[in-house]
């Protein structure tokens, strides 16, 4: 589970106060291994932000930290060809990596 996901969703569960949202995000989390943010995830995710927009398709507003540029980043320096990035916004993340719906992957 890539860090930044569980960073989008942990912070909604803190903001609106969901104690048991969040112990069953740590249930999960335990279950799951990890995929940690590295320096060069986040390099490649400067790379993607910056050419989303430069051709004008950006997925968040520029002072935005852009999660969607974090995830696609941390999936392509994984370097696996079977690899598909599991998301609600295929069509911003799969201009840089397979992306699909989660509904729609099936683990192999």
């Amino acid at each position: 589970m890539p860090e930044i996901a569980d960073y989008e969703v942990r912070r909604e569960l803190l903001r609106a106060r969901k104690p048991r949202g969040i112990d069953k995000l740590d249930l999960l989390a335990a279950q799951l291994d990890y995929l940690p943010l590295t320096t060069a995830a986040m390099r490649q995710a400067a790379v993607f932000w910056a050419q989303a927009r430069q051709l004008g398709l950006p997925a968040a507003a520029d002072p935005a930290l852009d999660a969607d540029s974090i995830l696609a980043a941390q999936g392509l320096v994984l370097n696996d060809p079977e690899l598909i990035v599991a998301t609600t916004n295929v069509g911003h993340l799969s201009r840089f990596v397979r992306a699909d719906l989660w509904q729609n992957i099936v683990a192999g």
